[in-house]
């Protein structure tokens, strides 16, 4: 059904992809799109404290751990492709060369879409970085005089997916999808992330919870669709219909 439709996710750190939009890439794998996943960093750093609670841990390890916990997430989910820059995490290292790498990426996969992180996050600047990173990687392969020659990116939506606390980061869900026939592999990938096992609980509930939206704004209870498990979106750009 769905063609040659590919879509690309551009995480931060390595588990990102897995709580904020595993359901929506578990979904359209299961519908043939191939969707790429870019993680930028392992979240070595920052968001890996179980693993540097262990005594004699390093740098190399707590990487190679976050990968192959990212690894097994993406194999979970049916991810086509993991690409994984290792940019390094707070501060991510956006330099020029390594946005010409996000570019190389993004003009590779040719999205039909993407998806990234809430525009702003004060608690943690690596996601809004990203995000203001893509949006300018994505006007760049739009530029046909970037690397004349290569095929030029069209207009790929952006979806923004849902941040850790959303009334602090201005994020605006305008689209809910249903992830209910794909939840057992989301929960598989998330619990492949055991170095934040503490997150486990919490994105259930907000799965819980974004069903509960879905439910009310498919028509509530004069006939809205039923739903136990959903994602919510943000997107950035306009969207072209031909009907309502």
């Amino acid at each position: 059904m769905a063609g040659n439709r590919t879509a690309l996710v551009v995480s931060a750190h390595a588990a990102d992809f897995v709580w904020r939009c595993g359901g929506a890439i578990a979904l359209h794998a299961a519908q043939g799109v191939e969707v790429t996943v870019l993680c930028l960093s392992f979240g070595e750093r920052g968001e890996s404290a179980k693993l540097w609670k262990q005594e004699g841990m390093t740098l190399d390890r707590v990487k190679a751990v976050r990968r192959t916990e990212a690894e097994a997430a993406a194999d979970a989910l049916g991810v086509h492709d993991l690409v994984c820059l290792d940019l390094g995490d707070y501060p991510l290292d956006l330099s020029k060369d390594n946005k010409m790498k996000i570019v190389d990426v993004i003009r590779r996969v040719q999205p039909s879409f993407m998806l990234s992180h809430s525009q702003y996050d004060p608690y943690n600047t690596d996601h809004m970085n990203t995000t203001q990173a893509v949006l300018e990687c994505r006007m760049i392969a739009q530029a046909w005089g970037h690397d004349p020659g290569a095929k030029v990116l069209r207009a790929p939506q952006l979806y923004l997916f849902e941040p850790h606390q959303t009334e602090q980061m201005g994020w605006k869900p305008d689209t809910f999808l249903d992830i209910t026939p794909v939840w057992d592999r989301k929960r598989a990938a998330i619990e492949c992330m055991e170095g934040q096992e503490h997150l486990w609980a919490y994105y259930t509930r907000v799965a819980e919870q974004r069903a509960n939206h879905f439910k009310r704004n498919s028509g509530g209870q004069s006939g809205g669709r039923d739903c136990r498990y959903a994602e919510g979106f943000q997107s950035i750009f306009p969207r072209c219909v031909d009907s309502l």
